[in-house]
């Protein structure tokens, strides 16, 4: 359970951010920058990157904020009346100005220009469908080890990001602030802008069914 004030909750989700975006865009520089053209290889340093700094995240900042750094997350605290509207908005804007931050210091940190947008196209309907699972086995994780084990959300929600980037077409961004702040990096983890609203929107249909599931898997019965 959370328990800081508001303004520490919003500073814990906007380090968060700050750190979880860095660590996707700048890994994935580096990644490029040192696979030597091996894709593949390129991925799977940027996934254990961001399954790493997730563990870290969530067990360093879980009890003051709750650690969503993901609008998907907080729209489903807030689908389950958890969540404030008020308070779910200035989440997601902490979550996005963190990350937006993050994002320019590692161009600053590699030496690229601070501003600039993607031109990686990520579309279709599999890239798409790839974004619903993603983010529904995201929600479904946090929502059902949060009532069974929460001890162990820090370990599900990094083991299970690092496995949904190989197994999702999309590489799992399953998360719209990161979407919207990789479309402000032309690098390896980017995407371009015209293809931000449909992820975002497969995202938060992800999110909305696993509520809905978990609501299902954890009702009382007689």
């Amino acid at each position: 359970m959370a328990e800081g004030t508001l303004s520490q909750r919003l500073g814990a989700e906007a380090i968060g951010s700050f750190f979880l975006f860095a660590a996707v865009i700048g890994s994935g520089i580096m990644a490029e920058d040192l696979a030597g053209g091996n894709v593949a290889v390129a991925l799977l340093a940027n996934t254990m990157a961001t399954g790493a700094i997730l563990f870290v995240l969530i067990a360093m900042l879980g009890p003051i904020s709750g650690a969503h750094f993901n609008p998907a997350v907080t729209f489903a605290f807030w689908l389950r009346k958890e969540i404030a509207a008020r308070t779910a908005i200035l989440f997601v804007v902490a979550q996005v100005v963190g990350g937006t931050i993050g994002a320019w210091i590692v161009h600053l940190m590699f030496e690229q220009p601070v501003l600039q947008f993607s031109t990686k196209a990520r579309t279709g309907i599999g890239q798409w469908t790839g974004e619903a699972v993603a983010t529904f086995g995201l929600v479904l994780t946090i929502l059902l080890l949060l009532k069974h084990r929460p001890k162990a959300i820090p370990a599900g929600v990094g083991l299970y990001i690092t496995s949904a980037y190989w197994f999702t077409s999309s590489t799992s961004f399953a998360n719209p602030a990161i979407t919207i702040v990789r479309s402000l990096s032309d690098t390896f983890a980017g995407i371009a802008p015209d293809d931000v609203p449909l992820f975002v929107l497969f995202q938060l249909v992800g999110s909305a069914l696993a509520v809905g599931c978990a609501a299902w898997l954890t009702a009382v019965r007689d």
